[in-house]
């Protein structure tokens, strides 16, 4: 393996890269504990919307990775600050499976069944999963009918349980984007203004970060458009056939989380 020298910093996708179903993959708490003992800058960046950053924390803390909260970007964490930046005040209809209002301090929120139609300034739609009945999503279509602006805190299409893949929001968001004739705005990865964050946070500049994760496009490519060097794993979300038929390449491919100490010549 061709060894890169040690990043400046390094952001680090969790589902499917360190866990799937929150259990750690073969290496990965080990080579997590390598990254901390050469003193790398990292942050784990995830656009995971069913757990808060705190409880993300916890468990994999519970589960051997040596991670505290403020080691933790999430999609959630970055939409309030958005939310809070462009849309001052605003009446949030949320659209989750899971609760993430904790990370979402400053947002003023109502569940996306509620409020009067043309009551609603914003509807944010996150993960998807049982809250996504038809009657939540036509609630949210309603409000989009009424002016309300559409936030997504992602658009990933599925990921990877124990038990295979899952649907994910992006699934639903097209439709809910065509029958209102609405654009999302997103917040979470692949956005710009996600990676822009996660630098901010580590005091970290582009040209001197790498991003590790398992969704080719949504990871990888992403933040190598935004000058970050993109390291692509063959775990979590990984297919072959996504690999071969994507819109760039990664700059690294490695068989696992496990191989990225070796890769930085640590």
């Amino acid at each position: 393996m061709e060894r890169i020298g040690v990043s400046g910093a390094a952001l680090i996708d969790i589902d499917g890269v360190l866990t799937v179903d929150w259990q750690p993959l073969p290496g990965a708490v080990a080579a997590m504990e390598r990254l901390r003992a050469a003193g790398l800058p990292l942050a784990l960046v995830t656009n995971t919307t069913s757990r808060t950053r705190a409880r993300i924390a916890a468990q994999l803390a519970g589960a051997g990775f040596p991670i505290g909260e403020d080691d933790i970007l999430t999609a959630p964490s970055v939409t309030a600050a958005y939310l809070r930046e462009h849309y001052p005040g605003a009446r949030c209809a949320l659209l989750n499976s899971g609760d993430v209002r904790e990370d979402l301090a400053g947002v003023t929120l109502v569940d996306v069944g509620e409020g009067a139609r043309g009551d609603v300034d914003v509807v944010v739609v996150g993960g998807a999963g049982d809250a996504f009945s038809y009657a939540a999503l036509n609630a949210a279509f309603r409000h989009l009918q009424h002016g309300a602006r559409l936030i997504a805190m992602h658009r990933n299409l599925y990921w990877r349980t124990s038990e295979g893949f899952d649907l994910d929001t992006g699934a639903f968001l097209p439709g809910l984007e065509r029958a209102a004739r609405v654009e999302a705005e997103v917040t979470g990865k692949p956005a710009e203004a996600f990676y822009a964050t996660a630098l901010a946070h580590l005091g970290a500049v582009a040209s001197e970060t790498l991003m590790v994760g398992d969704d080719i496009e949504t990871d990888v490519l992403a933040a190598q458009r935004f000058g970050i060097t993109g390291v692509l794993v063959r775990t979590g979300k990984y297919l072959p056939e996504t690999h071969r038929s994507a819109t760039g390449t990664p700059d690294h491919v490695l068989d696992s989380f496990a191989d990225l100490p070796a890769l930085l010549g640590q």
